[in-house]
């Protein structure tokens, strides 16, 4: 209120606010939420979710990432545990549930902190201490490993598929993955890196999900342009052109009198003419398969068919990539600049029917720095979920092969995590030490979870787990398909560093960012107009009374 007792209205009308205690508990209940809803998919006893959109497609999935992005989230704080999810996937591909359910539980404890007059900034403080000690536990106690070691890559690509809906063909899924990845790595200053974005995944529903093959070349969802084109090229010269095949039109507009039909015939022979020449210069360069990523005319593919080339076109730009890496050949930009040297290898190229579709597989390149994944399954459900399970693996094989660490899984390396950093926060002086022993709790979630997951009493397993760690087993965790405390390190139960990392890091900086805040402000929602569109009164076609067709009264 002004002085004079005059109200000062400076937000808009309809805005709605929320300040203080009660800002910060409805965003810490609305990340909570979307962390309970995922909590129950986690580990390899985790159940899986159906979602269906608003148009009626149904999604069935075990993955964090893929769950939170179906589920149409609305409150600003929930869209946040989406964020961290998201992020989860593109910098390591796993770890995406976990991440949101340490989010959460940080919250949680957060909260019990509050109710004891802690204040939020010291929580924040604590929480970001307890992260960095977490980070040099982490290192400390991870195995370092070989990057090129196919048994370890082999044990974390298993573990990474235990949870899934596939987890029965695991072993044969890891081991086209590793293949993969291992095929594509590159070493660079004694470290080495892969670019999955040269693992093209091709899916079509059919056959089982064993019959899943992995291509050194590429398979293309494309087929032969021309009917009288041969099907199949042996030790095939690769050719790529970023160019149309066709006659190009003139950029200004101009006219032509033709007076007779001999002059008509001589430009359509010329145009002809032109064409050939162009299916020549290919010719010479010794091309036996054309790959064209823009048109080919009608009469080029005619004349490419008589010469006995095999030619696709449009392709996408991602696989003309992949096609120059794993062939050797490089894309050039016309016709005219197409030689012997730009031209790549396959030692078979051939166009075969897969389900429905037809589909050109490139295959028998020497050196591939690219290569294909056609995934097979009984029905487009099972297709889908295979192809986000091998998304897992083939990340967890990329994050070792790029930071060649590791740690067992089943929760073992967060209960040593807690137990320590229960021990530094001894040490810690004032009220942050509250903040990191509640940060120990938070992240024994994982553990805890596992072991409700698999229906096991959760405050005996971790009470054993907890023992047993006091006692020195540093890899004592949960093995959820026995329902009992085992070595996972014996289990081979083993997971990337990077993964473990990058989780406490996206969890400790989302649940500290939403402590900061103290204050909602939402801007009021915009109505439509009142009436509907121009000259239709009421908002209904014609202005009928009643809202229906004809004037009938309403349902």
């Amino acid at each position: 209120m002004s002085a004079a007792g005059q109200p000062v209205i400076i937000l808009r009308e309809g805005t709605e606010r929320s300040r203080g205690r009660d800002a910060r508990t409805g965003n810490i209940m609305a990340a909570r939420i979307v962390s309970q809803a995922i909590k129950t998919s986690l580990g390899p006893k985790g159940m899986d979710k159906m979602l269906v959109d608003s148009f009626g497609d149904v999604t069935i999935t075990n993955d964090g990432a893929t769950m939170l992005k179906e589920m149409d989230v609305q409150h600003p704080a929930a869209k946040m545990m989406v964020e961290i999810s998201k992020t989860q996937d593109d910098e390591v591909g796993d770890g995406t549930t976990s991440v949101v359910v340490i989010a959460g539980e940080l919250l949680g404890k957060a909260v019990e902190l509050m109710d004891k007059k802690v204040h939020p900034t010291v929580i924040i403080d604590g929480y970001r201490e307890a992260q960095e000690q977490a980070m040099r536990i982490l290192d400390e106690i991870s195995i370092k490993v070989d990057p090129r070691d196919r048994e370890m890559l082999l044990k974390v690509a298993r573990t990474a598929m235990a949870s899934k809906l596939i987890s029965g063909h695991r072993g044969y899924i890891a081991d086209i993955a590793i293949d993969a990845v291992l095929q594509i790595a590159e070493e660079a200053d004694g470290s080495h890196d892969a670019d999955l974005d040269m693992v093209k995944v091709e899916k079509k529903p059919g056959g089982a999900v064993t019959d899943t093959v992995l291509i050194s070349g590429l398979v293309i969802d494309k087929e032969v342009v021309h009917d009288g084109m041969p099907k199949k090229a042996k030790d095939a010269r690769i050719g790529l052109l970023n160019a149309s095949m066709e006659v190009e039109k003139t950029e200004f507009s101009s006219k032509i009198h033709i007076e007779t039909p001999e002059e008509m015939q001589a430009y359509l022979d010329q145009e002809e003419q032109m064409l050939r020449e162009m299916v020549e210069k290919v010719r010479a360069t010794g091309v036996s398969v054309l790959l064209c990523q823009k048109g080919i005319d009608d009469m080029v593919q005619h004349f490419l068919a008589r010469e006995g080339v095999m030619a696709a076109r449009r392709l996408k730009k991602s696989d003309m990539e992949a096609l120059a890496k794993a062939t050797g050949a490089k894309v050039v930009n016309s016709v005219d600049e197409l030689t012997e040297e730009d031209t790549g290898y396959a030692s078979n190229v051939e166009e075969r029917k897969i389900g429905d579709d037809k589909m050109i597989f490139v295959e028998g390149c020497k050196n591939p720095k690219a290569v294909s994944i056609l995934i097979r399954g009984g029905t487009e459900r099972i297709v889908d979920e295979a192809e986000r399970s091998l998304h897992d693996a083939l990340c967890v094989i990329r994050d070792v092969v790029r930071e060649p660490k590791v740690v067992a899984g089943g929760g073992a390396p967060e209960i040593e995590i807690a137990r320590r950093l229960r021990e530094y926060a001894e040490k810690v002086v004032g009220r942050e030490r509250l903040a990191v022993s509640k940060f120990a709790d938070a992240i024994e979630v994982i553990p805890t979870t596992l072991a409700e997951n698999a229906g096991m009493d959760p405050i005996d397993a971790l009470s054993e787990m907890q023992s047993r760690h006091t006692k020195g087993e540093l890899w004592a965790g949960l093995d959820g398909l026995e329902g009992e405390v085992s070595d996972m390190a014996g289990l081979d139960v083993y997971e990337p560093m990077a993964v473990k990392a990058q989780a406490l890091k996206s969890a400790t900086e989302s649940s500290t960012m939403l402590l900061k805040i103290d204050d909602i402000i939402a801007a009021s929602k915009m109505k439509p107009p009142p009436g509907g569109p121009p000259g239709m009164p009421g908002g209904m076609p014609g202005g009928m009374p009643g809202g229906m067709p004809g004037g009938m009264p309403p349902m």
